[in-house]
């Protein structure tokens, strides 16, 4: 199962917890099944259109890239959800 560390912005919906394995062959299903466990949280991750907020950088094994939810997931990756860092 991958590894989730969530973000301290979302831990009041996981009770607290910090890292979570889940199972899921992409991002869109660790999100779902994350949301199963701690409802709510797919909707402070996606926006109305089911993509990730423009806020939100998911790092998978170190990697972003622009696959967006289709981005695969190993049973021993490891997930970080960031915020995206804008300037300019």
């Amino acid at each position: 199962m991958a590894t989730v560390f969530i973000p301290s912005l979302l831990e009041g919906l996981t009770g607290g917890t910090r890292i979570v394995e889940v199972p899921g062959r992409n991002l869109r299903q660790v999100i779902n099944t994350l949301d199963e466990r701690f409802p709510g949280i797919k909707e402070r991750l996606l926006d109305d259109g089911g993509a990730l907020i423009p806020e939100i950088m998911a790092a998978i094994d170190g990697e972003t890239n622009h696959l967006g939810l289709l981005q695969p997931v190993d049973e021993s990756s490891e997930i970080q959800f960031v915020p995206a860092i804008g300037g300019g």
